[in-house]
């Protein structure tokens, strides 16, 4: 009789075929890189895109100095952004791409005082650069009101179910406690032991 002996995988084989089937298992440095990337071409993308769209012009006359003010909350906001970017690669092993999602729940940073960071990030960069280059007028207003509305309704029936299948009561602890647009003044902590 000839018995087949099956030789055990070696925990040098396993660690392999684990690092294969999930993200979550790269070097932090490969998922950071490729969420830098995303954030690169999506900053690039916009700042390619937007200033036209919007009317950006560089206007420099003596009563309009004031505006260029808004270039620190602009250069905050977007600071802010890159920030949530990073914090997508190096903690929750993804990136902002849908479809290569954080492997973990980012709560960290500027996660820690709202739930939508980046988004607000952009949007407050966005505005600061808008008052110094833009002009704005009625149609122009009217497309930003609805991409925010869009961007709404995409963190309510795509992002957040999403985050409340993969993540579960860590999720849910974390929309108890950290508002989605509003941020908090002081950052929330995630105390695992007094979850449960």
């Amino acid at each position: 009789m000839d018995h087949k002996t099956e030789k055990a995988p070696l925990p040098l084989e396993n660690d392999l075929a684990d690092r294969s089937r999930s993200s979550d298992n790269f070097p932090r440095w490969v998922t950071t890189l490729a969420s830098l990337a995303v954030g690169a071409a999506f900053f690039a993308l916009w700042f390619w895109l937007l200033p036209g769209w919007l009317g950006f012009t560089v206007a420099v006359g003596r009563t309009l100095n004031w505006r260029w003010l808004a270039a620190i909350p602009s250069i905050l906001g977007f600071a802010v952004a890159l920030r949530c970017i990073w914090d997508f690669g190096w903690t929750g092993r993804g990136t902002p791409v849908p479809v290569v999602p954080p492997s973990r729940l980012v709560v960290v940073g500027p996660y820690r005082y709202v739930r939508n960071p980046m988004y607000l990030g952009f949007v407050v960069g966005w505005i600061g650069l808008w008052i110094v280059f833009g002009q704005a007028n009625l149609m122009v207003i009217a497309a930003v009101a609805a991409v925010a509305l869009g961007i709404h309704l995409f963190v309510l029936f795509y992002e957040e179910p999403t985050l409340r299948r993969k993540f579960g009561e860590q999720y849910e602890e974390y929309c108890r406690n950290v508002r989605r647009w509003r941020p908090r003044l002081h950052p929330w902590v995630d105390d695992p032991r007094a979850r449960f």
